[in-house]
Protein backbone atom coordinates (compact mmCIF):
# COMPACT_ATOMS: atom_id res chain seq x y z
CA UNK A 1 0.00 0.00 0.00
CA UNK A 2 1.35 3.40 -0.99
CA UNK A 3 2.10 5.71 1.92
CA UNK A 4 0.77 9.23 2.02
CA UNK A 5 3.41 11.86 1.25
CA UNK A 6 3.03 15.41 2.52
CA UNK A 7 3.37 18.26 0.02
CA UNK A 8 7.12 18.88 -0.12
CA UNK A 9 10.08 20.31 -1.96
CA UNK A 10 13.07 18.16 -2.90
CA UNK A 11 16.23 20.29 -2.91
CA UNK A 12 18.80 18.49 -5.02
CA UNK A 13 22.41 19.54 -4.41
CA UNK A 14 24.85 18.44 -7.11
CA UNK A 15 22.17 18.57 -9.77
CA UNK A 16 24.69 18.74 -12.61
CA UNK A 17 26.57 15.63 -11.49
CA UNK A 18 26.40 12.21 -13.13
CA UNK A 19 24.31 10.67 -10.35
CA UNK A 20 21.65 13.31 -10.73
CA UNK A 21 21.61 13.20 -14.51
CA UNK A 22 21.67 9.41 -14.88
CA UNK A 23 19.76 8.23 -11.81
CA UNK A 24 17.98 10.91 -9.80
CA UNK A 25 16.18 13.03 -12.37
CA UNK A 26 15.02 10.06 -14.49
CA UNK A 27 14.06 8.29 -11.25
CA UNK A 28 11.91 11.20 -10.11
CA UNK A 29 10.25 11.25 -13.53
CA UNK A 30 9.40 7.53 -13.22
CA UNK A 31 7.95 8.13 -9.75
CA UNK A 32 5.79 10.90 -11.21
CA UNK A 33 4.68 8.64 -14.04
CA UNK A 34 3.72 5.98 -11.49
CA UNK A 35 1.62 8.49 -9.58
CA UNK A 36 3.81 8.28 -6.47
CA UNK A 37 4.74 11.95 -6.16
CA UNK A 38 2.30 14.22 -4.30
CA UNK A 39 0.37 16.70 -6.40
CA UNK A 40 1.99 19.58 -4.57
CA UNK A 41 5.66 18.72 -4.88
CA UNK A 42 8.48 20.81 -6.33
CA UNK A 43 12.10 20.08 -7.22
CA UNK A 44 14.78 22.72 -6.74
CA UNK A 45 18.02 21.71 -8.45
CA UNK A 46 21.09 23.35 -6.97
CA UNK A 47 24.27 23.77 -9.00
CA UNK A 48 27.42 25.89 -9.10
CA UNK A 49 26.79 27.36 -12.54
CA UNK A 50 24.40 30.10 -13.60
CA UNK A 51 21.63 28.52 -15.66
CA UNK A 52 18.28 29.99 -16.64
CA UNK A 53 15.20 27.97 -15.77
CA UNK A 54 14.39 27.68 -19.47
CA UNK A 55 17.79 26.16 -20.22
CA UNK A 56 17.61 23.88 -17.18
CA UNK A 57 14.23 22.50 -18.24
CA UNK A 58 15.65 21.86 -21.73
CA UNK A 59 18.59 20.08 -20.08
CA UNK A 60 16.19 17.88 -18.09
CA UNK A 61 14.39 16.97 -21.30
CA UNK A 62 17.74 15.88 -22.71
CA UNK A 63 18.35 13.68 -19.66
CA UNK A 64 14.95 12.01 -20.09
CA UNK A 65 15.35 11.58 -23.86
CA UNK A 66 18.67 9.84 -23.27
CA UNK A 67 17.25 7.58 -20.55
CA UNK A 68 13.91 6.70 -22.16
CA UNK A 69 14.81 6.05 -25.77
CA UNK A 70 11.39 4.55 -26.49
CA UNK A 71 9.70 7.78 -25.48
CA UNK A 72 7.47 8.77 -22.58
CA UNK A 73 4.02 10.14 -21.86
CA UNK A 74 3.82 13.82 -22.83
CA UNK A 75 1.21 14.64 -20.18
CA UNK A 76 3.43 13.21 -17.46
CA UNK A 77 6.35 15.14 -18.92
CA UNK A 78 4.41 18.44 -18.75
CA UNK A 79 3.46 17.75 -15.14
CA UNK A 80 7.00 16.77 -14.20
CA UNK A 81 8.76 19.61 -15.96
CA UNK A 82 6.48 22.13 -14.22
CA UNK A 83 7.77 20.89 -10.85
CA UNK A 84 11.36 21.80 -11.69
CA UNK A 85 13.33 24.90 -10.79
CA UNK A 86 17.02 25.82 -10.64
CA UNK A 87 19.16 27.74 -8.16
CA UNK A 88 22.75 28.86 -8.64
CA UNK A 89 24.72 28.17 -5.45
CA UNK A 90 28.00 29.84 -6.38
CA UNK A 91 30.91 29.10 -4.02
CA UNK A 92 32.11 32.68 -4.57
CA UNK A 93 28.86 34.20 -3.31
CA UNK A 94 28.86 34.59 0.51
CA UNK A 95 25.12 35.29 0.45
CA UNK A 96 24.17 32.25 -1.66
CA UNK A 97 22.34 30.45 1.15
CA UNK A 98 20.47 33.59 2.19
CA UNK A 99 19.31 33.90 -1.41
CA UNK A 100 18.33 30.23 -1.41
CA UNK A 101 16.26 30.82 1.73
CA UNK A 102 14.52 33.74 0.05
CA UNK A 103 13.73 31.64 -3.04
CA UNK A 104 12.39 28.74 -0.94
CA UNK A 105 10.22 31.08 1.15
CA UNK A 106 7.84 31.40 -1.82
CA UNK A 107 5.14 29.09 -0.44
CA UNK A 108 3.06 29.18 -3.63
CA UNK A 109 5.92 27.63 -5.59
CA UNK A 110 7.70 25.57 -2.93
CA UNK A 111 5.81 23.50 -0.32
CA UNK A 112 7.53 24.14 2.99
CA UNK A 113 8.41 20.57 3.93
CA UNK A 114 11.99 20.29 2.64
CA UNK A 115 13.96 17.15 1.74
CA UNK A 116 17.61 17.88 0.93
CA UNK A 117 19.52 15.37 -1.20
CA UNK A 118 23.26 16.03 -0.82
CA UNK A 119 24.85 14.55 -3.92
CA UNK A 120 28.09 16.40 -3.20
CA UNK A 121 31.67 15.61 -2.16
CA UNK A 122 31.92 14.00 1.29
CA UNK A 123 33.98 16.97 2.49
CA UNK A 124 30.97 19.20 1.73
CA UNK A 125 28.37 17.26 3.78
CA UNK A 126 28.92 19.13 7.03
CA UNK A 127 29.52 22.60 5.49
CA UNK A 128 26.28 22.39 3.48
CA UNK A 129 24.32 21.40 6.59
CA UNK A 130 25.95 24.22 8.58
CA UNK A 131 25.03 26.74 5.90
CA UNK A 132 21.44 25.50 5.65
CA UNK A 133 21.10 25.73 9.41
CA UNK A 134 22.58 29.21 9.46
CA UNK A 135 19.71 30.60 7.36
CA UNK A 136 16.96 28.64 9.15
CA UNK A 137 16.35 26.07 6.42
CA UNK A 138 16.59 23.13 8.86
CA UNK A 139 14.15 24.53 11.42
CA UNK A 140 11.31 22.09 12.13
CA UNK A 141 9.11 24.32 14.27
CA UNK A 142 6.40 24.33 11.56
CA UNK A 143 7.44 21.83 8.87
CA UNK A 144 9.62 18.74 8.58
CA UNK A 145 13.17 18.98 7.24
CA UNK A 146 15.21 15.92 6.20
CA UNK A 147 18.76 15.60 4.88
CA UNK A 148 19.96 12.69 2.76
CA UNK A 149 23.71 12.09 2.96
CA UNK A 150 25.29 10.19 0.06
CA UNK A 151 27.93 7.60 0.93
CA UNK A 152 30.56 7.34 2.26
CA UNK A 153 29.73 8.35 5.81
CA UNK A 154 33.32 8.74 6.97
CA UNK A 155 36.36 6.73 5.94
CA UNK A 156 36.87 5.10 9.35
CA UNK A 157 35.28 5.22 12.81
CA UNK A 158 36.88 8.51 13.98
CA UNK A 159 35.95 10.37 10.78
CA UNK A 160 32.39 8.99 10.90
CA UNK A 161 32.02 10.10 14.51
CA UNK A 162 33.46 13.52 13.67
CA UNK A 163 30.99 13.95 10.81
CA UNK A 164 28.15 12.83 13.08
CA UNK A 165 29.21 15.37 15.69
CA UNK A 166 29.21 18.19 13.13
CA UNK A 167 25.81 17.19 11.72
CA UNK A 168 24.05 16.76 15.05
CA UNK A 169 24.86 20.33 16.00
CA UNK A 170 22.15 21.23 13.51
CA UNK A 171 20.09 18.06 12.97
CA UNK A 172 18.34 15.46 15.08
CA UNK A 173 19.16 11.82 14.31
CA UNK A 174 15.62 11.43 12.93
CA UNK A 175 16.39 14.08 10.29
CA UNK A 176 19.51 12.34 8.93
CA UNK A 177 19.11 9.80 6.12
CA UNK A 178 22.41 8.01 5.41
CA UNK A 179 22.06 6.32 2.07
CA UNK A 180 23.22 2.85 1.15
CA UNK A 181 21.74 2.37 -2.32
CA UNK A 182 22.03 -1.42 -1.91
CA UNK A 183 19.20 -1.26 0.61
CA UNK A 184 16.95 0.20 -2.08
CA UNK A 185 17.26 -2.88 -4.28
CA UNK A 186 14.02 -4.85 -4.36
CA UNK A 187 15.83 -8.18 -3.95
CA UNK A 188 17.71 -6.93 -0.88
CA UNK A 189 14.46 -5.72 0.68
CA UNK A 190 13.04 -9.16 -0.09
CA UNK A 191 15.59 -10.98 2.09
CA UNK A 192 13.65 -10.20 5.24
CA UNK A 193 10.28 -11.09 3.70
CA UNK A 194 11.62 -14.35 2.26
CA UNK A 195 12.71 -15.33 5.76
CA UNK A 196 9.73 -14.28 7.79
CA UNK A 197 6.82 -14.70 5.38
CA UNK A 198 7.53 -18.43 4.87
CA UNK A 199 6.94 -20.94 7.66
CA UNK A 200 9.48 -23.43 6.27
CA UNK A 201 12.56 -21.24 6.79
CA UNK A 202 12.47 -19.88 10.33
CA UNK A 203 12.72 -23.26 12.17
CA UNK A 204 15.88 -24.06 10.18
CA UNK A 205 17.45 -20.58 10.27
CA UNK A 206 19.94 -21.21 13.09
CA UNK A 207 23.14 -22.91 14.24
CA UNK A 208 21.42 -26.29 14.67
CA UNK A 209 20.74 -26.67 10.96
CA UNK A 210 23.07 -24.29 9.06
CA UNK A 211 26.70 -25.21 8.37
CA UNK A 212 27.75 -21.78 7.11
CA UNK A 213 26.59 -18.71 5.16
CA UNK A 214 28.29 -17.06 2.19
CA UNK A 215 27.57 -13.48 1.16
CA UNK A 216 29.09 -12.66 -2.20
CA UNK A 217 29.51 -9.63 -4.43
CA UNK A 218 31.65 -10.39 -7.48
CA UNK A 219 32.12 -8.18 -10.54
CA UNK A 220 33.69 -8.74 -13.94
CA UNK A 221 34.48 -5.02 -14.11
CA UNK A 222 37.77 -3.51 -12.97
CA UNK A 223 38.28 -0.17 -11.25
CA UNK A 224 38.00 1.70 -14.56
CA UNK A 225 38.58 5.44 -14.21
CA UNK A 226 38.23 5.28 -10.41
CA UNK A 227 41.89 4.38 -9.79
CA UNK A 228 42.64 7.32 -7.50
CA UNK A 229 39.49 6.81 -5.44
CA UNK A 230 39.84 3.05 -5.34
CA UNK A 231 43.49 3.09 -4.34
CA UNK A 232 42.56 5.24 -1.36
CA UNK A 233 39.61 3.00 -0.49
CA UNK A 234 39.96 -0.66 -1.48
CA UNK A 235 37.36 -3.43 -1.63
CA UNK A 236 36.83 -3.57 2.14
CA UNK A 237 35.76 0.03 2.51
CA UNK A 238 34.10 0.32 -0.90
CA UNK A 239 31.78 -2.71 -0.71
CA UNK A 240 32.25 -4.73 2.48
CA UNK A 241 31.95 -2.01 5.12
CA UNK A 242 28.47 -0.91 4.14
CA UNK A 243 26.72 -2.91 1.42
CA UNK A 244 27.68 -6.45 2.38
CA UNK A 245 27.48 -5.99 6.13
CA UNK A 246 23.96 -4.67 5.60
CA UNK A 247 23.09 -7.82 3.63
CA UNK A 248 24.54 -9.87 6.49
CA UNK A 249 22.40 -7.95 8.99
CA UNK A 250 19.22 -8.67 7.01
CA UNK A 251 20.20 -12.34 6.70
CA UNK A 252 21.01 -12.85 10.38
CA UNK A 253 18.61 -10.48 12.20
CA UNK A 254 15.82 -11.62 14.50
CA UNK A 255 12.22 -11.10 13.44
CA UNK A 256 11.30 -7.46 14.11
CA UNK A 257 8.28 -6.75 16.31
CA UNK A 258 6.60 -5.20 13.26
CA UNK A 259 7.50 -3.59 9.94
CA UNK A 260 7.94 -0.13 11.41
CA UNK A 261 11.32 1.46 10.53
CA UNK A 262 12.41 1.63 14.18
CA UNK A 263 11.74 -2.08 14.73
CA UNK A 264 13.66 -3.18 11.63
CA UNK A 265 16.61 -0.91 12.44
CA UNK A 266 16.73 -2.15 16.05
CA UNK A 267 17.19 -5.77 14.98
CA UNK A 268 19.85 -4.89 12.40
CA UNK A 269 21.78 -2.92 15.01
CA UNK A 270 21.67 -5.85 17.44
CA UNK A 271 23.19 -8.20 14.85
CA UNK A 272 25.93 -5.80 13.77
CA UNK A 273 26.89 -5.16 17.39
CA UNK A 274 26.99 -8.93 18.01
CA UNK A 275 29.62 -9.66 15.36
CA UNK A 276 32.80 -10.88 17.01
CA UNK A 277 35.72 -8.44 16.58
CA UNK A 278 38.48 -9.61 14.27
CA UNK A 279 41.45 -11.16 16.06
CA UNK A 280 44.23 -9.18 14.39
CA UNK A 281 46.84 -11.58 15.81
CA UNK A 282 45.30 -14.33 13.66
CA UNK A 283 44.08 -12.16 10.84
CA UNK A 284 45.50 -14.40 8.12
CA UNK A 285 42.99 -17.09 9.12
CA UNK A 286 40.08 -14.67 9.14
CA UNK A 287 40.75 -12.33 6.23
CA UNK A 288 42.35 -12.73 2.81
CA UNK A 289 43.18 -10.06 0.22
CA UNK A 290 44.41 -10.04 -3.36
CA UNK A 291 44.72 -7.90 -6.50
CA UNK A 292 43.77 -8.80 -10.04
CA UNK A 293 46.55 -9.25 -12.59
CA UNK A 294 46.22 -9.04 -16.36
CA UNK A 295 43.87 -11.60 -17.85
CA UNK A 296 40.84 -12.17 -19.99
CA UNK A 297 37.25 -11.51 -18.91
CA UNK A 298 33.92 -12.34 -20.47
CA UNK A 299 32.02 -9.31 -21.79
CA UNK A 300 28.29 -8.95 -22.29
CA UNK A 301 28.07 -10.61 -25.71
CA UNK A 302 29.85 -13.74 -24.46
CA UNK A 303 33.19 -12.91 -26.04
CA UNK A 304 36.43 -12.54 -24.12
CA UNK A 305 38.39 -9.34 -23.69
CA UNK A 306 42.00 -8.94 -22.65
CA UNK A 307 42.32 -6.57 -19.68
CA UNK A 308 45.18 -5.02 -17.75
CA UNK A 309 46.04 -5.80 -14.17
CA UNK A 310 45.26 -3.43 -11.30
CA UNK A 311 48.90 -2.36 -10.88
CA UNK A 312 49.17 -1.70 -14.63
CA UNK A 313 46.14 0.60 -14.41
CA UNK A 314 47.70 2.44 -11.47
CA UNK A 315 50.99 2.84 -13.31
CA UNK A 316 49.15 4.68 -16.07
CA UNK A 317 48.13 7.26 -13.47
CA UNK A 318 51.65 7.55 -12.10
CA UNK A 319 51.15 5.24 -9.09
CA UNK A 320 54.03 2.78 -8.98
CA UNK A 321 52.93 0.28 -6.34
CA UNK A 322 49.97 -0.52 -4.09
CA UNK A 323 48.94 -2.92 -1.33
CA UNK A 324 45.25 -2.11 -1.84
CA UNK A 325 42.95 -5.10 -2.26
CA UNK A 326 40.59 -5.64 -5.17
CA UNK A 327 39.58 -8.98 -3.63
CA UNK A 328 38.62 -9.32 0.03
CA UNK A 329 37.22 -12.35 1.85
CA UNK A 330 36.48 -12.22 5.58
CA UNK A 331 35.21 -14.83 8.04
CA UNK A 332 32.82 -13.46 10.65
CA UNK A 333 30.95 -14.91 13.62
CA UNK A 334 27.75 -13.56 15.14
CA UNK A 335 27.93 -14.18 18.86
CA UNK A 336 24.30 -14.65 19.79
CA UNK A 337 22.19 -17.74 20.61
CA UNK A 338 20.91 -18.18 17.06
CA UNK A 339 24.25 -18.10 15.27
CA UNK A 340 26.91 -19.12 17.81
CA UNK A 341 29.71 -20.93 15.96
CA UNK A 342 28.30 -20.51 12.42
CA UNK A 343 30.86 -18.88 10.09
CA UNK A 344 29.70 -16.13 7.75
CA UNK A 345 32.05 -15.85 4.77
CA UNK A 346 31.77 -12.42 3.15
CA UNK A 347 33.66 -11.77 -0.08
CA UNK A 348 33.81 -9.07 -2.71
CA UNK A 349 36.03 -8.85 -5.76
CA UNK A 350 36.57 -7.19 -9.11
CA UNK A 351 37.56 -8.83 -12.41
CA UNK A 352 36.13 -12.24 -11.52
CA UNK A 353 34.85 -14.86 -13.93
CA UNK A 354 31.25 -13.82 -13.28
CA UNK A 355 29.35 -10.91 -11.81
CA UNK A 356 26.95 -11.92 -9.10
CA UNK A 357 25.53 -10.85 -5.74
CA UNK A 358 24.04 -13.61 -3.64
CA UNK A 359 23.48 -15.16 -0.23
CA UNK A 360 24.31 -18.87 -0.23
CA UNK A 361 23.41 -20.98 2.79
CA UNK A 362 24.75 -24.51 3.22
CA UNK A 363 22.84 -26.72 5.59
CA UNK A 364 24.41 -29.37 7.79
CA UNK A 365 24.66 -32.99 6.74
CA UNK A 366 21.42 -34.89 6.32
CA UNK A 367 20.45 -37.46 8.99
CA UNK A 368 20.84 -40.24 6.40
CA UNK A 369 24.18 -40.45 4.59
CA UNK A 370 23.98 -42.91 1.68
CA UNK A 371 27.44 -42.20 0.32
CA UNK A 372 30.60 -40.55 1.53
CA UNK A 373 30.68 -36.89 0.55
CA UNK A 374 26.96 -36.78 -0.13
CA UNK A 375 25.88 -33.36 -1.38
CA UNK A 376 24.54 -31.05 1.32
CA UNK A 377 21.47 -28.91 0.82
CA UNK A 378 21.95 -25.33 -0.32
CA UNK A 379 19.62 -22.36 -0.37
CA UNK A 380 20.71 -19.43 -2.53
CA UNK A 381 19.00 -16.04 -2.60
CA UNK A 382 20.33 -14.33 -5.71
CA UNK A 383 20.19 -10.52 -5.72
CA UNK A 384 21.75 -9.66 -9.08
CA UNK A 385 21.98 -9.93 -12.01
CA UNK A 386 19.13 -12.45 -11.74
CA UNK A 387 16.66 -12.22 -8.88
CA UNK A 388 15.82 -15.76 -7.86
CA UNK A 389 15.72 -18.28 -5.03
CA UNK A 390 17.33 -21.65 -5.61
CA UNK A 391 17.01 -24.67 -3.33
CA UNK A 392 19.10 -27.81 -3.84
CA UNK A 393 17.85 -31.08 -2.39
CA UNK A 394 18.65 -34.77 -2.77
CA UNK A 395 16.16 -36.90 -4.69
CA UNK A 396 16.12 -40.63 -5.46
CA UNK A 397 17.32 -41.66 -8.89
CA UNK A 398 14.53 -43.77 -10.46
CA UNK A 399 15.55 -47.42 -10.75
CA UNK A 400 16.32 -50.53 -8.75
CA UNK A 401 19.24 -49.12 -6.76
CA UNK A 402 19.09 -46.86 -3.73
CA UNK A 403 20.87 -43.71 -4.85
CA UNK A 404 20.22 -39.99 -4.95
CA UNK A 405 21.13 -37.06 -7.09
CA UNK A 406 20.96 -33.34 -6.51
CA UNK A 407 17.84 -31.61 -7.78
CA UNK A 408 17.66 -27.84 -8.10
CA UNK A 409 14.41 -25.97 -7.54
CA UNK A 410 14.90 -22.59 -9.19
CA UNK A 411 12.25 -19.94 -8.57
CA UNK A 412 12.58 -16.59 -10.36
CA UNK A 413 11.51 -13.72 -8.11
CA UNK A 414 10.75 -11.42 -11.02
CA UNK A 415 8.01 -11.89 -13.61
CA UNK A 416 8.07 -10.15 -16.96
CA UNK A 417 5.11 -8.03 -15.87
CA UNK A 418 6.79 -6.81 -12.66
CA UNK A 419 7.97 -3.24 -12.29
CA UNK A 420 11.70 -2.61 -12.58
CA UNK A 421 12.50 -0.07 -9.91
CA UNK A 422 15.90 1.54 -9.52
CA UNK A 423 17.17 1.59 -5.94
CA UNK A 424 17.43 5.40 -5.96
CA UNK A 425 13.75 5.67 -6.86
CA UNK A 426 12.86 3.62 -3.79
CA UNK A 427 15.14 5.62 -1.54
CA UNK A 428 13.97 9.03 -2.77
CA UNK A 429 10.40 7.92 -2.19
CA UNK A 430 11.32 6.71 1.33
CA UNK A 431 12.96 10.09 2.01
CA UNK A 432 9.78 11.97 1.12
CA UNK A 433 7.63 9.47 3.03
CA UNK A 434 9.78 9.82 6.13
CA UNK A 435 10.62 6.08 6.15
CA UNK A 436 14.25 5.59 7.31
CA UNK A 437 14.15 1.76 7.44
CA UNK A 438 16.28 1.48 4.27
CA UNK A 439 18.79 4.05 5.55
CA UNK A 440 21.64 3.63 8.03
CA UNK A 441 21.33 4.60 11.67
CA UNK A 442 24.50 6.02 13.22
CA UNK A 443 24.73 2.91 15.44
CA UNK A 444 24.93 0.74 12.32
CA UNK A 445 27.61 2.95 10.80
CA UNK A 446 29.70 2.83 13.98
CA UNK A 447 29.36 -0.94 14.35
CA UNK A 448 30.46 -1.46 10.74
CA UNK A 449 33.52 0.78 11.03
CA UNK A 450 34.51 -0.85 14.35
CA UNK A 451 34.60 -4.17 12.54
CA UNK A 452 36.43 -3.00 9.42
CA UNK A 453 39.00 -0.58 10.85
CA UNK A 454 41.24 -3.24 12.51
CA UNK A 455 41.46 -5.19 9.23
CA UNK A 456 42.31 -2.07 7.22
CA UNK A 457 44.96 -1.10 9.77
CA UNK A 458 46.50 -4.60 9.87
CA UNK A 459 46.68 -4.80 6.09
CA UNK A 460 48.17 -1.30 5.85
CA UNK A 461 50.94 -2.33 8.25
CA UNK A 462 51.65 -5.57 6.37
CA UNK A 463 54.27 -4.83 3.70
CA UNK A 464 54.39 -8.37 2.27
CA UNK A 465 53.41 -8.69 -1.42
CA UNK A 466 49.66 -8.87 -2.03
CA UNK A 467 48.50 -12.09 -3.68
CA UNK A 468 47.73 -11.76 -7.41
CA UNK A 469 44.87 -13.50 -9.23
CA UNK A 470 44.34 -13.59 -12.98
CA UNK A 471 41.52 -11.33 -14.18
CA UNK A 472 38.59 -13.47 -15.29
CA UNK A 473 39.47 -16.32 -12.94
CA UNK A 474 37.68 -17.71 -9.90
CA UNK A 475 38.58 -17.15 -6.27
CA UNK A 476 42.27 -17.66 -5.52
CA UNK A 477 42.74 -21.12 -4.01
CA UNK A 478 44.72 -19.49 -1.25
CA UNK A 479 41.54 -17.71 -0.08
CA UNK A 480 40.38 -21.05 1.31
CA UNK A 481 42.63 -20.41 4.30
CA UNK A 482 39.68 -18.72 6.03
CA UNK A 483 37.41 -21.79 5.84
CA UNK A 484 36.60 -23.57 9.08
CA UNK A 485 36.66 -27.07 7.59
CA UNK A 486 38.25 -28.79 4.60
CA UNK A 487 34.92 -29.63 2.97
CA UNK A 488 33.89 -25.97 2.64
CA UNK A 489 34.34 -24.21 -0.69
CA UNK A 490 33.26 -21.07 -2.50
CA UNK A 491 29.84 -21.32 -3.99
CA UNK A 492 29.16 -19.93 -7.47
CA UNK A 493 25.79 -18.88 -8.78
CA UNK A 494 25.52 -20.77 -12.04
CA UNK A 495 26.50 -24.28 -11.09
CA UNK A 496 24.68 -27.08 -9.35
CA UNK A 497 26.56 -27.81 -6.14
CA UNK A 498 29.04 -25.00 -6.61
CA UNK A 499 32.68 -25.76 -7.27
CA UNK A 500 35.19 -27.49 -5.04
CA UNK A 501 38.74 -26.27 -5.48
Amino acid sequence: MAKRIDPCTLVLFGANGNLSRIKLMPGLFRLDAAGRLPEHMAILSVGRNAVTRENWLADIKGMLDKKFKDGYDEEVFKRFIARNHYFENSSSDPDAYKKMSTVLSDEKTFPQNFAYFLSVRPTDFAPVVEQLSGVGLLDESKYWRRVLIEKPFGTDLPSAQDLQSRLTKHLKESQIYRIDHYLGKSAVQGIMLTRFANAMFEPLWNKDHIDHVQITNNETLGVGDRTTFYNATGALRDMFQSHLLQVLALTAMEKPADLQPESIRAEKIKVLQSIRPIDVNNINKQAFRAQYAAGRVCVGDGHGENVRGYLDELNTDGIESSQVETYAAVKLFVDNPRWQGVPFYVRTAKRMHEGNTAISIRFKKAPMQLTEGQHQNWLTINIQPRECIKLEIESKIPGLDIATRTMSIDAPQRKSSDETIDSYETLMLNLMEGDPSQYLHISEVEAQWKLVDPIVKAWAEDSSPVHQYVAGSRDPKESGVIFESEDQFWRYSIELGGDKH
